[in-house]
């Protein structure tokens, strides 16, 4: 099956990618999760379009990569959210949160569909995050979580 990739799916490509897969992986996860639509002649032209956006928001080359990685590096992102007895959060703490506290800790606007978080964040404390800013370059900050009540 022919599609075209129109988010980052790891190990196999990113938006405006035309990739071949099987059947059953396209059909069952690449569709319905929206990944991904079905190829045609009329969809190839939709690519031009995805990667024009893709290219305004992705880091240019492997110096700006590891510039951005240095910046992270020494930052202190903190986040506040509503917690109850024993720092269990109401909810948990979402990708895009972290981006904005990076934001508002000094840091650089990231995409947040780039950022790994390690698991569910539902309880306060402190959390290491990983983001791949290159193909070849990825950056782990901390995150610290504080209760509010």
């Amino acid at each position: 099956m022919k599609i075209i990739l129109t988010h980052e799916v790891t190990g196999l490509g990113t938006p405006g990618d035309i990739v071949e897969v099987k059947d059953g992986y396209g059909r069952n996860y690449l569709l319905p999760q929206g990944f991904a639509i079905r190829w045609s002649k009329g969809a190839e032209k939709q690519v031009t379009v995805i990667r024009r956006a893709r290219e305004a928001r992705e880091i240019r080359d492997l110096g700006q990569a590891n510039e951005v990685k240095e910046q992270l590096a020494g930052l202190k992102v903190t986040l506040s959210a509503r917690s109850g007895n024993g720092g269990r959060l109401f909810g948990s703490i979402t990708s895009a949160e972290i981006v904005d506290a990076v934001k508002a800790a000094g840091g650089p606007s990231l995409d947040r569909r780039r950022l790994e978080l390690p698991g569910h964040i539902k309880s306060t404390g402190s959390y290491t995050v990983q983001i791949k800013l290159h193909p070849e370059v990825t950056a782990s900050f901390p995150v610290n979580v504080v209760g509010a009540k």
